[in-house]
Protein backbone atom coordinates (compact mmCIF):
# COMPACT_ATOMS: atom_id res chain seq x y z
CA UNK A 1 0.00 0.00 0.00
CA UNK A 2 1.25 3.45 -0.67
CA UNK A 3 1.63 6.28 1.34
CA UNK A 4 -1.72 8.64 0.85
CA UNK A 5 -1.39 12.30 1.82
CA UNK A 6 -4.54 14.26 2.73
CA UNK A 7 -5.74 17.26 4.41
CA UNK A 8 -9.72 17.52 4.52
CA UNK A 9 -12.12 17.99 7.16
CA UNK A 10 -13.17 14.38 6.21
CA UNK A 11 -11.92 11.82 4.27
CA UNK A 12 -13.42 8.69 2.37
CA UNK A 13 -13.07 5.33 3.84
CA UNK A 14 -13.47 1.71 1.95
CA UNK A 15 -13.75 -1.30 3.56
CA UNK A 16 -14.49 -4.53 1.46
CA UNK A 17 -15.95 -2.09 -1.19
CA UNK A 18 -17.95 -0.67 0.86
CA UNK A 19 -17.91 3.59 0.73
CA UNK A 20 -17.70 5.51 4.24
CA UNK A 21 -16.49 8.50 5.41
CA UNK A 22 -14.88 9.32 8.51
CA UNK A 23 -15.32 12.54 9.70
CA UNK A 24 -13.28 14.87 11.70
CA UNK A 25 -14.92 13.73 15.05
CA UNK A 26 -13.96 10.17 15.08
CA UNK A 27 -17.36 9.29 14.03
CA UNK A 28 -17.96 6.92 10.87
CA UNK A 29 -20.58 7.51 8.37
CA UNK A 30 -22.21 5.75 5.79
CA UNK A 31 -23.78 7.34 3.95
CA UNK A 32 -26.27 4.95 1.65
CA UNK A 33 -27.60 3.50 4.38
CA UNK A 34 -27.45 6.38 6.49
CA UNK A 35 -25.64 5.12 9.01
CA UNK A 36 -24.00 6.83 11.55
CA UNK A 37 -21.03 4.95 13.87
CA UNK A 38 -19.51 5.76 17.06
CA UNK A 39 -16.90 3.66 19.42
CA UNK A 40 -16.08 3.67 23.07
CA UNK A 41 -17.97 6.95 24.48
CA UNK A 42 -16.99 5.50 27.99
CA UNK A 43 -20.09 6.85 29.76
CA UNK A 44 -19.23 7.99 33.47
CA UNK A 45 -15.51 7.13 33.62
CA UNK A 46 -15.15 10.03 35.56
CA UNK A 47 -17.78 8.82 38.35
CA UNK A 48 -15.79 5.77 38.36
CA UNK A 49 -12.51 7.12 38.66
CA UNK A 50 -14.13 9.35 41.48
CA UNK A 51 -15.09 5.94 43.26
CA UNK A 52 -11.81 4.84 43.64
CA UNK A 53 -10.10 8.10 45.12
CA UNK A 54 -8.67 9.72 41.35
CA UNK A 55 -10.79 12.67 41.10
CA UNK A 56 -11.99 14.24 37.50
CA UNK A 57 -14.07 17.15 36.02
CA UNK A 58 -17.08 15.32 36.68
CA UNK A 59 -18.79 16.62 33.27
CA UNK A 60 -17.46 13.52 30.45
CA UNK A 61 -20.71 12.11 29.84
CA UNK A 62 -22.68 15.48 29.00
CA UNK A 63 -19.43 16.75 27.27
CA UNK A 64 -19.28 13.32 25.00
CA UNK A 65 -23.41 13.29 24.40
CA UNK A 66 -23.36 16.89 23.49
CA UNK A 67 -20.80 16.40 20.71
CA UNK A 68 -22.86 13.13 19.61
CA UNK A 69 -26.02 15.24 19.91
CA UNK A 70 -24.07 17.84 17.63
CA UNK A 71 -23.03 15.00 15.21
CA UNK A 72 -26.66 13.64 15.01
CA UNK A 73 -28.11 16.80 13.86
CA UNK A 74 -26.17 17.93 11.75
CA UNK A 75 -26.34 14.41 9.62
CA UNK A 76 -29.58 12.74 10.64
CA UNK A 77 -28.92 9.48 10.81
CA UNK A 78 -31.20 6.56 10.07
CA UNK A 79 -29.61 4.58 12.50
CA UNK A 80 -26.57 5.27 15.28
CA UNK A 81 -24.46 1.93 15.74
CA UNK A 82 -22.89 2.53 19.14
CA UNK A 83 -19.39 -0.26 18.59
CA UNK A 84 -19.35 -0.72 22.58
CA UNK A 85 -17.89 0.08 25.82
CA UNK A 86 -20.63 3.45 25.48
CA UNK A 87 -20.73 2.84 29.15
CA UNK A 88 -17.44 2.69 31.30
CA UNK A 89 -18.73 0.20 33.22
CA UNK A 90 -21.62 -2.38 34.66
CA UNK A 91 -23.26 0.09 36.79
CA UNK A 92 -22.48 3.84 34.88
CA UNK A 93 -25.87 3.75 33.30
CA UNK A 94 -27.44 3.88 36.86
CA UNK A 95 -24.62 6.54 37.40
CA UNK A 96 -26.37 9.15 34.55
CA UNK A 97 -27.77 12.28 35.70
CA UNK A 98 -31.08 13.27 34.63
CA UNK A 99 -29.85 15.34 32.15
CA UNK A 100 -27.49 12.80 30.95
CA UNK A 101 -30.53 10.54 30.10
CA UNK A 102 -32.89 12.51 28.64
CA UNK A 103 -29.80 14.04 26.56
CA UNK A 104 -29.89 9.70 25.41
CA UNK A 105 -33.37 9.67 24.88
CA UNK A 106 -33.78 12.59 22.88
CA UNK A 107 -31.03 10.85 20.64
CA UNK A 108 -32.51 8.30 19.99
CA UNK A 109 -35.85 9.46 18.82
CA UNK A 110 -37.04 8.90 15.83
CA UNK A 111 -34.07 6.68 14.61
CA UNK A 112 -32.84 3.05 15.44
CA UNK A 113 -30.48 2.46 18.01
CA UNK A 114 -28.05 0.08 18.60
CA UNK A 115 -25.89 -0.76 21.48
CA UNK A 116 -23.19 -3.39 20.28
CA UNK A 117 -21.78 -5.07 23.57
CA UNK A 118 -17.86 -4.34 24.53
CA UNK A 119 -16.21 -5.84 27.66
CA UNK A 120 -16.76 -2.94 29.66
CA UNK A 121 -20.42 -3.33 29.28
CA UNK A 122 -21.07 -6.43 27.98
CA UNK A 123 -24.46 -6.21 29.61
CA UNK A 124 -26.94 -2.71 28.30
CA UNK A 125 -29.30 -2.25 30.97
CA UNK A 126 -33.06 -2.06 29.54
CA UNK A 127 -33.30 1.35 30.53
CA UNK A 128 -30.95 2.81 27.96
CA UNK A 129 -33.48 2.31 25.18
CA UNK A 130 -32.75 1.06 21.74
CA UNK A 131 -31.52 -2.59 20.90
CA UNK A 132 -28.34 -4.40 21.89
CA UNK A 133 -26.80 -6.71 20.07
CA UNK A 134 -22.99 -8.55 20.40
CA UNK A 135 -22.53 -8.14 16.41
CA UNK A 136 -24.18 -6.91 14.01
CA UNK A 137 -23.85 -7.50 10.23
CA UNK A 138 -25.03 -5.20 7.14
CA UNK A 139 -24.74 -5.64 3.81
CA UNK A 140 -20.66 -6.68 3.24
CA UNK A 141 -19.78 -5.08 6.59
CA UNK A 142 -19.85 -6.65 9.85
CA UNK A 143 -19.92 -4.11 13.29
CA UNK A 144 -18.78 -5.57 16.61
CA UNK A 145 -16.58 -4.05 19.93
CA UNK A 146 -13.34 -5.84 19.49
CA UNK A 147 -11.25 -6.27 16.37
CA UNK A 148 -10.09 -9.61 14.50
CA UNK A 149 -9.01 -8.32 10.98
CA UNK A 150 -12.02 -10.12 9.40
CA UNK A 151 -13.18 -8.83 6.10
CA UNK A 152 -16.02 -5.88 6.25
CA UNK A 153 -15.58 -5.34 9.91
CA UNK A 154 -16.05 -1.97 11.38
CA UNK A 155 -14.31 -1.94 15.23
CA UNK A 156 -13.36 0.02 18.17
CA UNK A 157 -11.83 -1.32 21.42
CA UNK A 158 -8.34 -0.54 21.33
CA UNK A 159 -8.58 3.40 20.96
CA UNK A 160 -6.55 3.91 18.10
CA UNK A 161 -3.75 6.98 18.33
CA UNK A 162 -1.14 7.94 16.08
CA UNK A 163 2.04 10.04 16.77
CA UNK A 164 2.97 12.47 14.24
CA UNK A 165 5.74 14.83 14.22
CA UNK A 166 5.44 18.45 12.82
CA UNK A 167 7.02 21.94 13.05
CA UNK A 168 10.03 19.67 14.90
CA UNK A 169 7.93 18.27 17.57
CA UNK A 170 5.47 14.96 17.82
CA UNK A 171 2.02 15.68 18.66
CA UNK A 172 -0.34 12.57 19.82
CA UNK A 173 -3.91 12.03 17.68
CA UNK A 174 -7.21 10.31 17.68
CA UNK A 175 -6.79 8.25 14.22
CA UNK A 176 -9.31 5.49 12.67
CA UNK A 177 -6.88 2.30 11.69
CA UNK A 178 -7.75 0.56 8.09
CA UNK A 179 -6.47 -1.50 5.43
CA UNK A 180 -9.31 -1.24 3.36
CA UNK A 181 -10.62 -4.88 4.22
CA UNK A 182 -11.27 -3.59 7.90
CA UNK A 183 -11.59 -0.62 9.77
CA UNK A 184 -10.74 -0.05 13.85
CA UNK A 185 -12.10 3.26 15.12
CA UNK A 186 -10.84 5.98 17.24
CA UNK A 187 -12.64 6.71 20.97
CA UNK A 188 -15.11 9.04 21.16
CA UNK A 189 -15.53 9.30 24.48
CA UNK A 190 -14.55 12.94 26.55
CA UNK A 191 -11.91 10.81 28.64
CA UNK A 192 -11.37 8.02 26.51
CA UNK A 193 -7.16 7.79 26.01
CA UNK A 194 -5.50 5.86 22.97
CA UNK A 195 -3.16 3.37 21.81
CA UNK A 196 -0.34 3.79 19.42
CA UNK A 197 -1.06 1.94 16.09
CA UNK A 198 2.96 1.18 15.96
CA UNK A 199 1.63 -1.43 18.93
CA UNK A 200 1.94 -5.36 17.81
CA UNK A 201 -2.18 -5.11 18.77
CA UNK A 202 -2.40 -3.58 15.61
CA UNK A 203 -0.21 -5.25 13.21
CA UNK A 204 -1.10 -8.68 14.80
CA UNK A 205 -5.18 -7.52 13.41
CA UNK A 206 -3.98 -6.14 9.90
CA UNK A 207 -1.11 -8.90 9.53
CA UNK A 208 1.47 -6.33 8.18
CA UNK A 209 2.62 -2.71 8.91
CA UNK A 210 0.19 -2.11 5.44
CA UNK A 211 -2.18 0.20 6.66
CA UNK A 212 -3.00 4.27 7.12
CA UNK A 213 -4.07 6.59 9.76
CA UNK A 214 -6.64 9.00 9.03
CA UNK A 215 -5.82 10.94 11.77
CA UNK A 216 -7.75 14.03 13.38
CA UNK A 217 -6.48 17.28 13.21
CA UNK A 218 -7.71 20.49 14.43
CA UNK A 219 -9.67 21.28 11.38
CA UNK A 220 -8.20 18.76 8.89
CA UNK A 221 -8.10 15.05 8.19
CA UNK A 222 -4.69 13.65 7.96
CA UNK A 223 -4.28 10.36 6.03
CA UNK A 224 -0.75 8.61 6.40
CA UNK A 225 1.03 5.47 5.69
CA UNK A 226 1.36 4.08 9.42
CA UNK A 227 4.62 3.45 8.93
CA UNK A 228 5.37 7.16 8.74
CA UNK A 229 4.15 7.66 11.89
CA UNK A 230 6.64 7.71 15.22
Amino acid sequence: MTALHASLPAAPLHVAGVDLTADLSGALLWDDARVLVVSDLHLEKGSSFARRGVLLPPYDSAATLARLASLILRHDPRTVIALGDSFHDRDAHARLGAADRDAIRALQHGREWVWIAGNHDPEVPPGAGGSVYAELAMGALLFRHEPTGARGEIAGHLHPKARVATRGRAIDRRCFATDGNCAIMPAFGAYAGGLSIRDPAFTSIFRSTAFNAHVLGDRKMHVIAATRCC
